[in-house]
């Protein structure tokens, strides 16, 4: 969304971010246009020699790759997002106008600590001297975590939950109000989680005006109201066929599906059927737990090493008294779920990007 506003607003923008759907060019894109291929088979033949004496991991030589990009073509503004953690994140060698964390949940365990403040210190890790650092909503567990490391880089602290109002219309449209602003939008992303994430970007906004940035409330709605059309952004609530209705999320953690959980109850629908893979590391027991019961799964697997196998899947789902079937390939699952769908259906595709990933078409 921050990337479609500075662009309705004419500024050269280039956008990072990670894992891609379909193509590695989606991580590195300006104005909303994929990196040249030919630009990153060269750039890995230049490298060749670094890469042998340094032996970065594939995150931190896309992120070189991207920086480069950026510079080569003189862009006036990036927006950077952080690999998984802040702190260690090879991202954060940059000096940026401001940062901004949204909500904390427990991910990447394995590396990123077991408790939510563990979790929230190496995201806090991207606060920077004296610059602002957004927080899109407060969470009681954390926010102490975030005003101490504010308060010792003497970086404004601003939390979006505080400062930004939106009222839900009954047409498609929100209200977003502040201090400053008054705006009637339609998101183009649907997800309803998504009302986090637009105080945290406006919050952004009006710090970036403070910073002599033009951006007219007329940008601000067109990059909102268009966010995928201008960042050729997938797999956020996105709706690929109707009769049955088709959706595909990439939420993969336990915070993430219960906003779709919230999500798929604001959604008219007779029967919910369950397109669902996950990876081994995203504690598949917590997410099978919140999971609803009265659903219908198609268990299936993405073909990469991490993927559970559909088969542990399901016996994992029957312990939490989840009922479904095993169908290893994501496409053939789809294919069957659609199949045995009345056109009142509601198709759910997701649990892992990795399975959203998979769909054709998407």
């Amino acid at each position: 969304m921050l990337a479609a506003i500075l662009q309705s607003a004419k500024y050269k923008t280039g956008l990072y971010t990670s894992p891609h759907l379909k193509d590695f060019t989606e991580r590195i894109k300006i104005n909303g246009v994929d990196v040249m291929k030919d630009f990153v088979v060269n750039f890995v033949d230049r490298m060749k020699p670094a890469i042998e004496k340094i032996k970065p991991s594939f995150f931190e030589l896309t992120v070189a790759m991207a920086f480069e990009y950026f510079a080569m073509e003189k862009v006036d503004i990036a927006v950077i997002e952080v690999g998984l953690g802040g702190r260690l994140d090879s991202t954060n060698i940059i000096d940026p106008e401001v940062s901004l964390i949204t909500n904390i949940g427990y991910d990447h365990m394995d590396i990123l600590g077991n408790t939510l403040v563990e979790i929230a210190s190496e995201k806090a890790g991207i606060i920077k001297q004296k610059k602002p650092i957004v927080i899109s909503e407060r969470q009681p567990e954390v926010e102490k975590v975030f005003i101490g490391k504010a308060t010792k880089m003497d970086s404004p602290i601003y939390f979006a939950s505080d400062n930004i109002s939106i009222a839900e219309k009954k047409s498609p449209g929100l209200e977003i109000h502040s201090s400053e602003m008054s705006l009637l939008v339609e998101p183009e992303l649907k997800g309803h989680y998504q009302l986090k994430n637009i105080r945290g970007v406006i919050q952004i906004i009006l710090i970036m005006r403070q910073l002599d940035y033009q951006l007219p409330d007329s940008s601000i709605v067109d990059g909102i109201n268009k966010t995928v059309r201008l960042t050729g952004l997938k797999g956020r609530w996105q709706k690929i066929s109707e009769k049955p209705t088709v959706i595909c999320d990439t939420a993969h953690n336990a915070e993430g599906l219960l906003e779709i959980l919230n999500q798929i109850k604001l959604t008219p629908h007779k029967k919910l059927r369950w397109v669902f893979g996950i990876v081994k590391d995203k504690l598949p027991e917590k997410v099978l737990s919140i999971l609803p019961t009265n659903a219908l799964y198609y268990f299936c697997q993405a073909n990469i090493p991490r993927a559970l196998s559909a088969i542990e899947l399901l016996n994992m789902a029957k312990e939490k008294g989840l009922s479904g079937k095993v169908i290893p390939n994501v496409n053939d699952a789809l294919q069957l779920a659609k199949h045995e769908s009345s056109p009142e259906d509601l198709i759910m595709v997701g649990g892992s990007t990795f399975i959203v990933a998979e769909v054709n078409g998407l």
